[in-house]
This record gives structure tokens, C-alpha cells and sequence, in this order.
């Protein structure tokens, strides 16, 4: 199956690539794990080769997605919003099942072929709205079968409790109903916060079966790290990244390099520091570079 890189610095090397092309992926996790930071680079990632974007969004309306796009550093939103590249349904406060069953279709059926990313942000409000099992998984089963005809999709879901073990009522079905599944867990102890990303399913492809280590940079997003090793502290970090990626400059696209770029003149050291710098130059390259998509 056609692998696309899913924008997520760090994960593609953990799902033997990428995810697979017109696949769906549930991203799990509590508030402030960084679930709608996840969906947010999947669409970027799409927009910069030039790939059309859907952001459906079930809770917070256009301009407040927008406004925390900007502060974690997506910029340029608004450039691709203006040219048509990225469109906006904002279905929250809808009856969800009408929106389902009647308007979706409907906008999908203009979309069909289009190989779009979609996102779905997040899945909880349909599940909270419908009362009995069945109908809920009816419902997610039509919206991840409709929405796959478009493209790639990525939706977010609410983790609520502190179990963390993923048996609460309104994740079992999503997590059936997906082809992937992963995981964002974090937990703070005496002020300091630890970020786990696990994937749990990722159907049709080999995956990481570990417990990975993530952290979230502004300009970057999600960063997951791969493989454990010993972090080198390193003075003037994004300085150094610079010069380490501009022997790759040619690998990426004109707009990449120059979001990259502008992203490590406004980071320091502490933004990095459980970073292993050489493991993310190679995922930033995995990640970005024009020859690898």
C-alpha cells in the first residue's frame, strides 16, 4: 500500500514509513496531550506538496483552530485558507446525526477522488450526542466510510479518566473502526510533565510495539523519539540544527526550508532539551524532504 508521511516528526519511522494512503487514524489522548497539534501537522504536512486539506471540526469553531494553528507556529495558515487549499465545516453545535447522514455526503461527493487529507476534530461530541451502542457505531462507521472516500484521515478523541489504559465506554468503538490507532499519553509529578506516544493498531503494516517518548515544539509540533539513547547537551541548539539541515536544503521545498528556518530562530535550548538532536535531524529530513514523499 502507497505509505504518505504523516507530518509528525518522528512517527513515520514507527509505522514502517507512514501511514498507509486513504487509511483512517484515531489519535487518543486527555486534554492537553496534543491531539488537535497531531492533526494540525498531518494537514500541513499534505498542504506543502501540494495535497487539498479538510479540517471538520466538532467543537471549536474556525477561528479559535486557526489562532492555536499560529501560536504553535503554522504562520502561514492563512495563505492556504485564502487560496481554497484548506477548507473549514464547522459542524459543532449540529445535530451530529443529521450532519452525517445528510450534509456530509453531500460535500463529499465534490470531494471524492481528490486523495485531500481530512481531519475530524474530535469524534467525542457525535459519540456523547448518541445514546445507544449501536446507533454511535452506525454513525462513526458512516462518517470514517464517507470521509476515506475523500483521502487520508486523521480523527481525535477524548481520553477522560486517569487510568490511561484506554477502556473507557466511548473509545472501544472508534478504536475497532480505525485502521490505526495512536496513543498520546502524558503525566505531571512534582511540576514536571512526561509525554508517551504508543500506537496500538496500525492495520496492514508493521509497527512500533514500544512506549515513545514525545515532546511538543512550537514551529515543530509533536516531536517522538524513536529510539532511546543519551541526550548531548549542546550549546545554541537551533543554531546548530541550521547548520546541520542546510546540507540537505535541496531535499526540501523552497516553503519547508523556510518554515524551518524561521522556526529555529525563535526557539532556544530549553525547547530541546529531551531532544536527541542527531535523531531529529534524520526524522526532520524523513519527515520534509521532497525526495522521500
Amino acid at each position: 500500500m502507497k505509505k504518505i508521511k504523516s507530518g509528525v516528526v518522528g512517527l513515520d519511522s514507527l509505522m514502517d514509513g507512514g501511514m498507509n494512503e486513504n487509511s483512517t487514524t484515531v489519535v487518543i489522548g486527555t486534554s492537553g496531550a496534543g491531539k488537535t497539534t497531531f492533526a494540525t501537522q498531518f494537514l500541513r504536512r499534505g498542504l506543502e506538496t501540494g495535497k487539498d486539506a479538510l479540517f471538520v471540526s466538532l467543537d471549536e469553531n474556525q477561528d479559535q483552530i486557526i489562532k492555536e494553528a499560529i501560536e504553535m507556529g503554522w504562520n502561514d495558515i492563512r495563505d492556504y485558507i485564502d487560496d481554497g487549499s484548506l477548507v473549514f465545516i464547522d459542524a459543532s453545535g449540529k445535530k451530529f446525526s443529521k450532519f452525517i447522514r445528510h450534509e456530509l455526503p453531500t460535500f463529499v461527493e465534490e470531494w471524492k477522488g481528490s486523495e485531500s487529507r481530512i481531519v475530524v476534530d474530535p469524534l467525542t461530541p457525535v459519540i456523547w450526542s448518541t445514546e445507544g451502542r449501536y446507533e454511535q457505531r452506525e454513525l462513526l462507521m458512516l462518517l470514517l466510510k464517507e470521509t476515506k472516500k475523500i483521502g487520508t484521515v486523521v480523527c481525535t478523541l477524548e481520553e477522560h479518566g486517569s487510568r490511561g489504559d484506554l477502556s473507557g465506554n466511548e473509545i472501544v468503538i472508534p478504536m475497532y473502526l480505525a485502521d490505526n490507532v495512536v496513543h498520546l499519553k502524558y503525566t505531571r509529578k512534582e511540576g514536571l510533565t512526561s509525554r508517551f506516544l504508543e500506537i496500538i493498531k496500525c492495520r496492514n503494516s508493521r509497527h512500533s510495539n514500544l512506549s515513545h517518548t514525545y515532546t511538543i515544539v512550537k514551529g515543530f509540533g509533536l516531536l517522538v523519539q524513536g529510539r532511546t539513547r543519551s541526550i548531548e547537551k549542546t550549546k545554541k541548539v537551533p543554531q546548530e540544527l541550521k547548520k546541520l539541515l542546510k546540507k540537505y536544503e535541496k531535499s526540501f521545498s523552497e516553503r519547508v526550508w523556510n518554515n524551518i528556518k524561521s522556526s529555529l530562530d525563535n526557539l532556544n535550548d530549553e525547547d530541546f532539551e529531551e531532544v536527541d538532536i542527531t535523531q531529529l535531524v534524520e526524522d526532520l529530513i524523513m519527515t520534509y524532504s521532497e525526495e522521500s514523499d
